[in-house]
């Protein structure tokens, strides 16, 4: 069993029983599902935006612990202030440490750019609950979705006004999605081997459809990468471990932007 297929599996577990326990009318009513959400689409391709979707992550099942001291909330003003196009937070909490709460927290002291609720979406319960909790953005991951489900939740996400990232890793995932207009993100990580091939997403950006946006994801730890990637066309560059590894994740962004050339 691969660790993608482990945490699939658990995640279809653990929103089995969320179901049980919470409405899809509670969240409908909760506060943050009357805003409007912010569009992750238009922050990346605004002028003189840096691109960057910085993220907030404590630990990962291929690192382990990053850093589980950094607080929510300086971190987001940190990432603010370093002018960060988006930013994402992982809200699994069994194998990223993470929750909900996280985005629930950063949500209040950032108005202003969109948030990406970085999950595992298994289910539709989840989309909703992106949205009650102050997301904008969600993530669809083409390697444990079928074509019916990315098609489907895709279209759930539009109507509640979420913009999505469809994470790809190979031609076959890419071709699993009707690609026209969407954002796309390539992961430089093989979530199977979890190496990194930056490579690899170069040629298959070449694959993409010149109306989408696409994303780089993972493995990003030189200012330089960013420069040579926005040549094939990249427009969001989706960073966190190098980030979250340092004491000081939003002045480690800051100084990162300021290299970019």
């Amino acid at each position: 069993m691969t660790i993608l297929e482990k945490i699939i599996a658990h995640k279809k577990q653990e929103v089995a029983q969320l179901r049980k326990e919470v409405q899809v009318e509670k969240l409908v009513k909760s506060p943050n599902f009357q805003r409007v959400p912010l569009s992750l689409k238009k922050s990346l391709l605004s002028v003189g935006s840096t691109g960057i979707i910085a993220e907030y992550k404590r630990k990962s099942p291929s690192k382990g612990i990053i850093n589980d001291q950094a607080d929510i909330v300086d971190v987001t003003n940190g990432y603010l202030s370093a002018n960060v196009a988006a930013q994402s937070i992982l809200t699994d909490t069994e194998f990223f440490g993470g929750n909900i709460m996280d985005v629930m927290k950063a949500r209040t002291v950032n108005e202003t750019t969109p948030i990406l609720r970085k999950d595992f979406i298994v289910d539709g319960f989840q989309i909703v609950e992106a949205k009650a909790i102050g997301a904008d953005v969600i993530l669809l991951i083409a390697a444990c979705l079928t074509k019916e489900e990315l098609k489907n939740y895709g279209k759930l996400a539009e109507d509640l006004g979420l913009d999505v990232l469809y994470e790809i890793h190979t031609e076959e995932e890419l071709e699993k999605i009707d690609a026209d207009n969407k954002i796309i993100g390539i992961n430089n990580r093989n979530l199977k081997t979890f190496k990194v091939d930056l490579e690899h997403s170069i040629e298959l950006a070449s694959k993409i459809p010149d109306t989408c946006v696409k994303v780089s994801e993972s493995g990003i730890s030189d200012p330089r990468i960013i420069t040579g990637l926005k040549e094939y066309g990249f427009q969001g560059f989706l960073i966190g471990e190098n980030f979250m590894k340092t004491e000081d994740p939003g002045l480690a962004c800051q100084e990162f932007i300021n290299k970019i050339g």
